[in-house]
């Protein structure tokens, strides 16, 4: 039950984050599902191998590095689906945060 929850939690997200951030855009809310679920694969996978392999410059910037890292993640997420796009470097960096902020509030407030 708690991970449908989480699910539907990062999906909402997705939505919000959709209408506060310009060139960041998800068709439905059945498209943030899915969104959410590719973005979950994509850190799962590609994300941690990058974020290991970058793990010194992350020092060096005491971590606003995986806030890039975060953002071509998303953009990753975008290229492989339909309903959800991220028009670029910006949208995305600025999504990536707003989505941690928003994603942070809704579980500080509903779990």
């Amino acid at each position: 039950m708690y991970l449908i929850l989480h699910w539907l939690l990062s999906a909402l997200s997705l939505m919000i984050v959709a209408h506060l951030v310009p060139g960041f855009a998800v068709r439905s809310f059945g498209s943030a599902l899915l969104a959410a679920v590719v973005i979950g694969l994509v850190n799962a996978t590609v994300g941690i191998v990058l974020k290991v392999l970058t793990f010194p410059l992350t020092l060096l910037t005491f971590g606003l590095f995986l806030l890039v890292i975060n953002a071509l993640m998303l953009q990753l997420a975008s290229a492989m689906l339909e309903g959800f796009h991220v028009s670029g470097f910006w949208p995305a960096f600025f999504g990536a945060i707003v989505l941690a902020i928003v994603n942070s509030l809704l579980r500080s407030v509903l779990l």
